[in-house]
């Protein structure tokens, strides 16, 4: 676990946290903060559902679909 230095400054009427390049993420993602006492864990956000449907639409369909083999399924022993 890689461990930098900041500091906080003043953005308008919030406080921010400069983080450095090198641990810092992409411009534009969004994060998740969680504080537990003095700890606070910052990671980005999941999509939600409605999010990853509409990247899943965005994406080309594919030319053709391989249908899947019939084949007998054999018991399995218990």
């Amino acid at each position: 676990m890689e461990t930098v230095r900041s500091v906080t400054l003043r953005d308008d009427n919030r406080v921010a946290v400069r983080l450095p390049e090198d641990v810092a993420f992409g411009i534009g993602t969004e994060v998740v903060i969680v504080r537990s006492g003095d700890v606070m864990t910052i990671y980005p956000a999941r999509m939600t559902v409605a999010e990853m449907v509409a990247r899943l639409a965005e994406m080309p369909r594919p030319g053709a679909i391989e249908a899947r083999d019939q084949g007998e399924v054999s018991e399995r022993a218990e």
